[in-house]
C-alpha cells in the first residue's frame, strides 16, 4: 500500500495547505566552484523546503539563482539575502502564480530580465492535497493540474528559446506517485504522470541543444504533524533502505542533472530509497 508521507517540493503556486518541515538554507561554506559563475538557474517554488535546498546547492556550484515564490515572500527574501551574503548579486526573487499561461509567460519575462540569460529551469513548485473521487471540484482540477503540469509546460515553452541559445536544461520534479498512484489523490497523480510524459516529450522536441530530465522523490522528511512510531515503522517497511531521504538528496540529484550529466536526457531518476521496487 502506498503512503502519502513525502515532504513535497516547495512554495506552492496554488497555496499549498500542508504543513512542512523547514529545510535549512544557510550556506555552510563560502567556498564555491567558479566554472558556472555566469550561468543562471530559475527554480520555481524555491522559497522553502526542497526548492530552497535546490537553489542553495546550485548556488554553491556557482550558479546565479532566481528564487520563484508565490506566497512565501519572507522566506524567499531571506534565502536570497543568505546567498547574496556569500556572493554579491547572485540571488534574486520573483513572484508569480503558475496556474495560467499568461502568468507563466509573465514569469518567464521577469526571469529573463534579471541577468539576461537562463541556463537551467527547475520546475519544482507543486500543489498537493487529496481529492477523493466524488468530492473533487473544477477548482481542484485547475489548482493541481495547473501547478503540476500546465504551469511547467508553458514556462518551458516560453523559456525554450533562451535555453536553446545557451545549450541549457530543464529538470522537472515529478513523483513516484506518477507511476504508483496514491489513494484519494487522483488529480495529483494524474498531474504528475502528465509532467513525467512532458519530460520525455520535451526531451525529444528540444534536442539536441536542450536536455530535459526529471527527478521523482520518494519519502523525503517526515511530514507534520509527525506520524506515530508505529506509522513511521509502517512507512519505513515500504522502503528497502529503511530510512527517509533528505532535501539534500533531491538537490544533489538535480545539480547532477544540471551540471554533470551532459549525455543524459529524457530520463526520470527515482530518489526513493528503493521504494519503487515495491510495485
Amino acid at each position: 500500500m502506498a503512503h502519502g508521507y513525502k515532504q513535497f517540493a516547495g512554495d506552492s503556486s496554488a497555496g499549498d495547505p500542508r504543513a512542512a518541515t523547514a529545510v535549512s538554507t544557510k550556506p555552510q561554506s563560502s567556498r564555491e566552484t567558479t566554472s558556472a559563475s555566469h550561468k543562471v538557474a530559475l527554480i520555481t517554488g524555491a522559497a522553502q523546503r526542497i526548492g530552497a535546498a535546490i537553489a542553495t546547492e546550485l548556488h554553491r556550484r556557482g550558479y546565479r539563482v532566481i528564487i520563484h515564490y508565490h506566497h512565501s515572500a519572507a522566506a524567499a527574501q531571506q534565502l536570497a539575502a543568505d546567498l547574496n551574503a556569500v556572493r554579491a548579486d547572485s540571488a534574486r526573487c520573483i513572484n508569480g502564480n503558475l496556474q495560467h499561461q499568461l502568468e507563466a509567460e509573465v514569469l518567464a519575462t521577469a526571469a529573463l530580465s534579471q541577468w539576461g540569460r537562463l541556463d537551467a529551469l527547475i520546475n519544482n513548485a507543486s500543489s498537493f492535497y487529496p481529492t477523493p473521487l466524488g468530492s473533487a471540484t473544477e477548482a481542484d482540477w485547475d489548482a493541481l493540474i495547473g501547478s503540476n503540469m500546465k504551469g511547467p509546460f508553458f514556462l518551458a515553452q516560453a523559456l525554450a528559446p533562451m535555453l536553446d541559445k545557451h545549450s541549457g536544461c530543464i529538470v522537472n520534479i515529478v513523483d513516484i506517485f506518477a507511476v504508483q498512484p496514491l489513494a484519494d489523490h487522483p488529480l495529483y497523480c494524474m498531474a504528475k504522470a502528465g509532467l513525467a510524459m512532458m519530460t520525455k516529450s520535451l526531451a525529444g522536441d528540444l534536442a539536441p541543444r536542450v536536455r530535459v530530465n526529471g527527478v521523482a522523490p520518494g519519502a523525503i522528511l517526515w511530514p507534520e504533524p509527525a506520524p506515530s512510531a508505529s506509522q513511521k515503522q509502517t512507512m519505513l517497511d515500504d522502503i528497502p533502505l529503511q530510512t527517509l531521504g533528505s532535501a539534500a538528496d533531491i538537490a544533489n540529484t538535480v545539480a547532477f542533472l544540471v551540471a554533470d550529466a551532459p549525455y543524459i536526457s529524457g530520463q526520470i531518476l527515482a530518489v526513493d530509497g528503493g521504494r519503487s521496487l515495491q510495485s
